[in-house]
């Protein structure tokens, strides 16, 4: 799956996008499993990260697989 960061998680990653590949279909929980053994720094993000899924924000039980495209959201402020 492709995996796109915005903002500072940009920065924390040092790159736009990465991709994840997995046998199965992962929960959440797995995801950011995965993506932390990539990209340890995006820990102290996490709760604050929203998860979008093919461009939709994605509810917690949801499941990512190769195919999919997936965003994560930093809290955004603006005026």
């Amino acid at each position: 799956m492709r995996v796109l960061f915005f903002a500072q998680l940009k920065d924390v990653t040092g790159c736009d996008s990465a991709e994840i590949t997995s046998v199965s279909p992962l929960t959440a929980e797995r995801f950011w499993a995965e993506l932390l053994k990539k990209f340890p720094k995006l820990a102290a993000h996490r709760p604050s990260v929203r998860l979008a899924k093919n461009c939709e924000y994605a509810a917690p039980d949801a499941t990512f697989a190769n195919a999919d495209e997936v965003a994560l959201i930093p809290p955004v402020s603006g005026g």
